[in-house]
């Protein structure tokens, strides 16, 4: 049983553990220390269970991992087909490694590179997502041996931005301009997000069955719940009088470019990135500054997981109001 440095500088293994005549193994390593806490546990494991052979390399390809996944259970996913071809994005951009190459070190990497790129923390750490989830479930379905070789790792760090949204002056001013816009569904669609703070998408998709009883009810969601929302009086009486105009066809033509000619003609300049979706921050923004419930608004926004709604606390009237009183500098005042 030998180990020896390389030329390349690198330490390889040359074992018998079963004695002459037996199987042997060998493994390269990088330093002479992994090498013998490497020989050592193969002869403690054959010592105490003679039959133990170590678990052979998983020579498929990581693309032929991501199919059975797809296979076995990514069809089931409402977004399936994206979340897919995401994955084997990421596959093809490691060069399609065999699954015992896949580790901590390549991913690490992996997302090094991307960085250079110019790809966004935020954006690497949903790819991460993606693949650590898809490896999870191909684990759970007995198609991936050992541990998830990218679970320990930590995601990058994304500063906190604060969440912007219209003023009332600001929403005064686009209303007015929505309501001389060339398209007849920009103002109710617009309506619609301010009064339910429900997404662009969600609005522009409603269906006459979705109105009614003072409420809109919202299904087919990203988060995948159903929840409905009260509505005004005079919100609801103008969509009973859309859906009777359309006698059951679809309520809405997206009016997104009208949505554009709007703000930039009310004078309001938009963070970049966003677009519609401002109408979304700004009624979870006014709802708690107006003094509104925290869990009310996750289940109005129909929020998956508390984490996504409090983002918007820090706006509530009293939010650490304490601090004015309780504060070492209010004792000496």
């Amino acid at each position: 049983m030998t180990i020896k440095k390389t030329d390349s500088g690198e330490w390889k293994a040359d074992i018998q553990p079963g004695g002459r005549g037996e199987k042997r193994f060998r493994k390269v390593f990088k330093t002479k220390a992994e090498a013998e806490r490497w020989k050592a546990f193969m002869l403690t494991k054959k010592t105490k269970e003679p039959d133990w052979q170590p678990d052979r390399k998983d020579t498929r390809r990581l693309e032929e991992a991501l199919e059975i996944w797809y296979d076995h259970h990514g069809k089931t996913l409402k977004a399936h087909q994206d979340t897919y071809n995401r994955l084997k994005l990421i596959s093809k951009r490691l060069k399609n490694p065999r699954i015992f190459q896949v580790t901590a070190e390549l991913f690490s990497e992996y997302r090094k590179q991307r960085l250079i790129d110019g790809i966004t923390p935020n954006g690497i750490n949903r790819e991460h997502a993606y693949l650590r989830s898809a490896i999870n479930e191909l684990i759970r379905l007995d198609k991936w041996k050992g541990e998830n070789p990218i679970a320990k790792i930590k995601l990058m760090k994304i500063d906190e931005h604060e969440l912007s949204y219209l003023t009332t002056d600001e929403i005064n001013r686009f209303i007015r301009q929505a309501k001389e816009s060339n398209s007849a569904d920009l103002l109710l669609v617009v309506s619609i997000c301010l009064a339910t703070g429900s997404r662009w998408s969600e609005a522009v998709n409603l269906k006459p069955q979705n109105i009614r009883n003072g409420l809109i009810s919202y299904s087919g969601t990203k988060s995948g719940k159903n929840r409905a929302v009260p509505i005004p009086k005079n919100l609801e009486d103008a969509l009973k009088a859309e859906i009777r105009e359309k006698h059951g066809k679809k309520l809405f033509t997206n009016p997104i470019k009208a949505f554009r000619n709007a703000i930039e003609r009310a004078n309001i300049i938009l963070p970049d990135g966003q677009e519609s979706h401002i109408l979304r921050h700004t009624f979870a923004s006014h709802f708690i500054m107006n003094g509104g419930n925290i869990l009310t608004l996750q289940r109005i926004l129909g929020h998956q997981s508390l984490d996504m709604t409090i983002r918007y606390a820090h706006l509530a009237p009293e939010h650490l109001e304490e601090a004015r009183t309780l504060s070492p500098y209010a004792k000496i005042c």
